[in-house]
């Protein structure tokens, strides 16, 4: 599953908060059904961009060797490196320059972009631990090798035809052609995309690929998919490898546009998952002096933790992943309604159901799991509901995974939390004669 994939020397914005959500969900979801799953981060470390961001540093930072730069605000060292080269004709050219030197090997380029790609690794592990999503680097520099041998095996195969001095992939359905070799020899994104798709399928063997993106990048992927099928690559027969491309929408703000700051500036994303939990931990400190939550003080900050950074998970997986959608901290952190927040609290209940059983009631749950058979009985129509409901989890896995569609879990989840809700509120758990039979329920 390829997902998240940010931009080295560049901040995490909002662009990439659904593409790594979505992605891990799908990558967790395949993992319990049982793949063995490679989750993999196709970061930006390479190009024409890393000339400009040499020089740069270069400049500012000379000592950078024995005195690494403190670099926490990428978005600015990139805009600043930026301006620098359309601002100065001298300083593009060397830029320029960098650029031939760094594909060639040269040693005081290679440190630098090791440098730079070691700082950015740092700012995108703040997002990652934040959203407990694990990730393995496999960026663009590491296809980069591989590009001429790919382009060989399209030319022998008569993938490839001549542009204007381009080497191009322009299959009778195409609208726009794959350019794997640009007229100035160098290579881009449709290069390394065919070589990682290669790579991916010759040589890790993989019998399912996905690529989680913005919607804009489908035909892209979907000519992608078509070349490598040409090319031999993977096999179309029912049962065979599969090539697949999640889109999604947009996040946008409250006036239907991107979402951004104020100033218009692109939002970066560790700043918008901490807001989350400020709020969260502002609103638990209110119901805990109103008497409505009975958290130690030492326990707001876990829970404010996991519910804000669940809440922006939850809102982001539960919409349609090809919509857009309006970025509301209240409609994410509200109580009521299909909001994480709801369904935590709703796990919070059952928890302690499950615990008071154990500690005040003294019931042992193996025993009565063993013999769920005879103790199990569904008289009250808020217990059939929920069992029924229960029933329905491995369908609806099933149905997430054939069609990459995590709202469908959400759906589900959001259903048996009301379900449940209902049942707790119909039918007394502990000290009834039911008890047994209930607690089963509340452990399915």
């Amino acid at each position: 599953v390829d997902f998240s994939s940010p931009n080295i020397a560049k901040e995490m914005h909002v662009g990439h908060l659904r593409s790594t959500i979505i992605g891990d969900t799908l990558c967790r979801t395949l993992e319990f059904c049982g793949h063995e799953v490679t989750r993999a981060n196709h970061v930006g470390d390479w190009g024409t961009q890393f000339g400009m961001l040499i020089q740069y540093l270069k400049e500012e930072y000379p000592d950078f060797l024995t005195q690494p730069p403190n670099i926490t605000d990428l978005t600015s060292f990139y805009k600043a490196a930026k301006m620098r080269f359309d601002e100065s004709p001298e300083f593009k050219k060397i830029a320029q320059l960098n650029v031939v030197k760094l594909q060639s090997g040269d040693e005081q380029c290679r440190k630098i972009w090791h440098l730079l790609c070691e700082i950015s690794r740092v700012e995108f592990e703040k997002v990652y631990s934040r959203l407990q999503v694990k990730l393995v680097e496999c960026g663009e520099s590491f296809y980069n090798p591989m590009i001429p041998g790919v382009i060989e095996e399209l030319e022998s195969k008569q993938l490839v035809k001549e542009d204007n001095g381009a080497k191009v992939i322009f299959l009778d359905h195409f609208k726009f052609p794959l350019i794997v070799r640009k007229s100035d020899g160098g290579y881009g994104y449709d290069s390394t995309d065919m070589a990682a798709v290669q790579y991916r399928l010759k040589q890790l063997g993989c019998s399912w690929v996905v690529y989680v993106t913005d919607a804009g990048q489908a035909e892209h992927f979907y000519n992608v998919f078509d070349a490598a099928k040409a090319a031999g690559w993977c096999d179309e027969q029912e049962g065979g490898t599969r090539l697949h491309h999640v889109g999604f929408g947009v996040v946008q703000g409250e006036d239907g546009k991107k979402f951004k700051t104020r100033s218009g500036e692109t939002v970066r994303l560790v700043d918008l998952l901490d807001e989350a939990v400020t709020r969260m931990r502002r609103s638990l400190e209110d119901r805990v002096k109103e008497g409505k939550c009975l958290l130690q003080p030492q326990e707001i900050a876990q829970a404010a933790s996991a519910l804000g950074y669940g809440a922006i998970k939850y809102f982001d997986l539960q919409q349609h992943p090809a919509t857009a959608y309006v970025f509301s901290y209240d409609r994410m952190l509200d109580t009521r309604g299909n909001t994480a927040v709801y369904l935590l609290f709703a796990h919070a209940r059952l928890a302690s159901i499950l615990r008071k059983a154990a500690e005040e009631k003294g019931v042992d749950l193996g025993p009565l799991v063993d013999r769920a058979l005879e103790t199990l009985h569904l008289a009250h129509p808020s217990e059939r509901a929920l069992a029924f409901e229960i029933m329905q989890f491995g369908d609806v896995v099933e149905s997430t995974v054939q069609e990459l569609m995590p709202s469908r879990l959400c759906e589900y989840l959001y259903n048996l939390a009301t379900k449940f809700t209902e049942f707790v509120t119909n039918c007394k758990v502990l000290d009834s004669p039911e008890m047994n039979s209930r607690l089963l329920l509340c452990e399915a």
